[in-house]
């Protein structure tokens, strides 16, 4: 496949990432369009050509030079033991900011509670391979069938078990199903291929993409708080503020008056807000980020 060397071919996941992964790049600055069922949607980027993959295969097409790199599970990189570069690690999910697990789950009324319990037993699952490493780290020996989908389901019907992603968990209990231990815990992943990565113009294009991404996921728990202080109440003010180096201060047009901005961890806003005011500060606004570069 012969590739233009000043276009880079990246891979983004189709399926459950695909939503929260075009808000993210499009937070980055690229404007993606051509509708959710295209697998080559337009980006305003003459640099760039997007391919939408489901993550279970980007790895291997980066590895082979299908795409120079791409974004996919670390979880989807071992199970097909995929040799790429990994540029940078990206945590998000389908449903926040948080790495996703496999997990051993069994039926609530299962006699099984450890992963010794199931020698001998039969374990449904999309990622054979990491679960067949899985047994052989514990000394198991087990049935391993690769599931085609509605894995919760299966068990106890058909399987003892089951090795199944979640987030939250919510989707195994609704399945009258508990988890008995971690198999793998997984984040995203940039990944390149090796032989782009050692090319300058792809890797400079590469870690640029990286760290617009890295940016906005910086972003995503900070905002912006800014107000206005008089003189005398700049320093009780500034000293509540928790800031990634110190807050700024800027004097106002108006004499004695000062405006103090700064960027904080959103979750930390309700409880200094008060705090703000009752030191003086007036005219408060909260503004969200897009990417925060360090």
């Amino acid at each position: 496949m012969e590739i233009d060397e000043n276009i880079l071919v990246f891979g983004l996941p189709k399926g459950s990432l695909q939503e929260s992964t075009f808000s993210m790049m499009e937070k980055a600055g690229f404007r993606l369009s051509g509708g959710s069922r295209t697998y080559s949607p337009r980006v305003d980027d003459p640099e760039l050509k997007i391919r939408l993959i489901r993550a279970q295969e980007i790895s291997r097409y980066v590895e082979h030079g299908m795409l120079d790199a791409g974004l996919t599970g670390h979880d989807w990189i071992v199970e097909n033991g995929s040799d790429v570069e990994e540029v940078a690690e990206l945590i998000y999910a389908k449903q926040g900011m948080r790495p996703v697990r496999w997990v051993l789950a069994v039926p609530n009324e299962s006699p099984f509670h450890s992963v010794k319990d199931l020698q001998g037993k039969r374990i449904a699952t999309e990622a054979v391979g990491i679960t067949r490493r899985y047994l052989s780290q514990h000394g198991v020996e087990a049935e391993v069938e690769f599931s085609w989908g509605a894995t919760e389901v299966k068990a106890p019907e058909l399987v003892d078990a089951i090795v199944e992603i979640t987030e939250t968990g919510s989707s195994l209990r609704a399945n009258n199903l508990r988890i008995i231990d971690t198999v793998l815990e997984s984040t995203t992943r940039f990944i390149a291929n090796n032989e782009a990565y050692r090319d300058t113009w792809k890797r400079s294009k590469i870690d640029q993409i990286a760290l617009l991404l890295q940016g906005v996921l910086n972003a995503g728990s900070k905002v912006i708080i800014k107000m206005n202080v008089k003189k005398n109440d700049v320093e009780k003010v500034a000293s509540i503020l928790p800031s990634m180096h110190a807050p700024t201060v800027n004097s106002l047009r108006e004499e004695g008056w000062y405006s103090i901005e700064s960027v904080v961890d959103e979750h930390v806003v309700r409880e200094i807000i008060p705090r703000l005011k009752e030191s003086g500060a007036i005219d408060i606004i909260e503004l969200a980020l897009n990417k925060v570069v360090p």
